[in-house]
């Protein structure tokens, strides 16, 4: 015999080889023989047990606890002291009576949409994805529904939930801003047989999303080659020196000549221009060669034009001191005081003969 202290809020159940014989709540009691005994509290799930059938046979035990069934097309939502606690998906489940702390709220999937009942704060709590689908449209994004391959419809921004079920549901975003794309290094030959790589640049909208995503197929793709070809077939008609005089107006051509084939398309193309022009090295010298050579001409004739323009100055200045002798003394004068300005020391010898010298030299 021995002594059996069951706890408040707690279960004691008394096996005898294998099988339920007894069921205790909170005090005490004494056992005879050799009895197998499980305590539970009752604030936790039961445990599920191989013998789950047998021991509901049991009324005592039966009388204790909730049996919820889920079946294949449903989710049963526990909460806990009203908090949402687990999701239950298919299968037999065991929670105590007694504790009345869980609450159960049951739910079919056979449709798509999650019902507003399920609060959004508990959507992306505990398991629950595990039986729902989310999604998130962006203030500037489009979203584009499909249901078991079918399109439909659009939906604007904001977050979407869907069962997890055999439905086949999918969700395609699409940025609907102005957006860029660089067709970077483009070994292109012109006209006379010069190899460029050219860097060129795009600038489009999505503008029918119907026709870009419903009826064509990788439609940003389709925009590239249609425009690389394009750039191709412009780039080819031109020799090398008229590529780049006219640059300007092969990026004008090439916008006008592709901007209906992208609106096919549902792509509105709203500018395109040739980025950068990479030469290969031996052309790339030998245009430094000629850049320097332009350089050194325009600096010559430059040189040359100051030089006209002061040789003509002296000539008018000599002219003008020819015939104004006044001036032409005015003009000595100036140049006596710049000498006298660099002299350091005169040193004068002669005696008295020395005032005639000075007037001599500065008269």
């Amino acid at each position: 015999m021995k002594k059996l202290q069951v706890k408040t809020n707690h279960v004691a159940l008394v096996f005898n080889q294998g099988e339920l014989q007894k069921v205790y709540t909170a005090g005490q009691y004494w056992l005879w023989g050799q009895k197998e005994v499980m305590e539970f509290n009752q604030a936790e799930m039961f445990p599920m047990r191989r013998d789950m059938d047998a021991l509901l046979e049991n009324k005592p035990f039966a009388s204790l606890v909730t049996v919820v069934d889920v079946l294949d097309n449903e989710v049963v939502l526990v909460y806990k002291n009203k908090v949402f606690f687990t999701a239950l998906g298919a299968g037999r489940y065991v929670y105590w009576k007694e504790a009345k702390i869980y609450t159960f709220e049951r739910f079919t999937m056979d449709g798509l949409e999650v019902p507003s009942t399920i609060a959004r704060n508990i959507r992306n709590k505990g398991n629950m994805l595990n039986f729902l689908r989310m999604y998130t449209v962006g203030a500037n994004e489009k979203g584009l529904l499909f249901v078991d391959e079918q399109f439909q419809g659009f939906l604007n921004a904001g977050d979407y939930c869907y069962w997890k079920n055999e439905v086949k549901v999918q969700m395609l975003v699409v940025d609907v801003r102005q957006q860029t794309m660089d067709m970077n290094g483009q070994e292109i030959l012109t006209k006379d047989k010069v190899q460029l790589r050219i860097n060129f640049n795009i600038v489009y909208q999505l503008c029918d999303l119907l026709t870009a995503y419903i009826e064509n197929k990788e439609v940003e793709k389709q925009m590239y080659n249609s425009i690389q070809l394009m750039l191709r077939e412009k780039v080819g008609r031109l020799s090398f020196d008229e590529l780049m005089e006219n640059k300007e107006n092969v990026s004008q051509a090439i916008l006008e000549d592709v901007k209906e084939a992208v609106a096919v398309l549902g792509i509105d193309l709203k500018a395109c221009g040739i980025k950068d022009i990479i030469l290969p090295g031996d052309i790339r010298e030998i245009m430094n060669q000629v850049l320097i050579a332009e350089k050194k001409a325009q600096a010559n004739m430059i040189t040359r034009r100051e030089e006209t323009a002061a040789t003509r100055s002296l000539l008018n200045t000599a002219k003008l001191m020819e015939e104004n002798e006044m001036l032409m003394r005015l003009k000595e004068m100036e140049y006596m005081e710049k000498i006298a300005d660099k002299v350091g020391e005169i040193s004068l010898s002669g005696g008295g003969n020395v005032l005639k010298q000075m007037k001599a030299l500065f008269g």
